[in-house]
């Protein structure tokens, strides 16, 4: 059964402030949803909200993931549980490595599937339920299996091998730093992965490109979340359902019709009829 994402009547509150007044919602493995809405309608407050970010309080409502609520999990957890977030404005993390950072996610994340992959484990030295192997030939084992993945992960997203020796987004570009985002998630393969305004700084041709290896991962394996204020990624990525996200609720939903019709006219005719709703 493929992986789902339930959003039940979500409210969410920030210092005692509704943003999410409602939110319902559901995405499966294989689907492209995007919500799109104006400034401070609570896009990111959502994509925050489902990753488990202990500013923003859930007030009523659930999130889960396989018919499993996953309100009080750590944003950890809910990795495992297949869920991946793309921010918005990545930090840069000076002395750690971009290499050193994803095999460590890796590990933490994939933990379980690394040891029943692995040379040792298919070779017949250990079992799939046993424990890696310990010492320094079972790390060398994983490391080097790691940096075959990483290798092959850097190709398909175009990104040149010398920045896995940077420290992790520092002095990165807008568009490096948002090409290091889509590398993490080319290299935990969530089941849902969602993505808070990856176009926001890009121009065109960085636009473009992130989309083009988005799209080139989602499919069976993979549903995608897209959070966005402008139509244009969309153009590349195209996704089967569009949300517009007024006031904390998801006001109307539609295809990519609805997105280029938000292209034409705005936002202003929407928050318009969106006021008897959201009063």
């Amino acid at each position: 059964m493929p992986t789902t994402l339930e959003i039940k009547d979500l409210h969410v509150s920030i210092e005692s402030k509704q943003i999410l007044k409602g939110v319902n919602l559901k995405v499966a493995q294989g689907e492209i949803h995007a919500v799109m809405g104006p400034n401070g309608s609570g896009k990111s407050t959502l994509a925050n909200t489902l990753m488990g970010h202990p500013k923003y309080k859930v007030d009523s409502g659930d999130i889960l993931v396989n018919g499993e609520s996953i309100i009080g999990m750590s944003p950890d957890l809910r990795a495992r549980k297949g869920l991946f977030l793309a921010f918005q404005y990545p930090l840069e993390i000076s002395g750690v490595p971009l290499a050193q950072f994803l095999r460590s996610a890796y590990r933490a994340v994939k933990g379980g599937e690394d040891k029943a992959n692995s040379p040792a484990v298919k070779g017949g030295v250990g079992k799939a339920n046993s424990p890696s192997p310990t010492g320094v030939g079972g790390e060398m084992i994983s490391a080097l299996a790691f940096k075959k993945k990483l290798e092959e992960k850097l190709k398909e997203v175009e990104m040149d091998p010398a920045f896995s020796k940077r420290y992790l987004n520092e002095g990165f570009s807008g568009g490096e730093k948002k090409r290091a985002e889509i590398l993490q998630m080319a290299i935990l393969e969530p089941a849902i992965a969602i993505m808070d305004e990856t176009d926001s700084g890009l121009d065109i041709d960085a636009i473009r490109k992130v989309a083009e290896v988005v799209s080139s991962m989602a499919g069976p394996k993979m549903g995608v979340l897209l959070i966005t204020h402008y139509q244009r990624i969309l153009q590349y990525l195209k996704p089967q359902f569009v949300h517009i996200m007024v006031d904390g609720r998801i006001f109307q939903s539609g295809g990519i019709e609805l997105a280029q019709l938000l292209e034409e006219k705005g936002y202003e005719w929407i928050e318009k009829e969106a006021v008897p709703t959201a009063s």
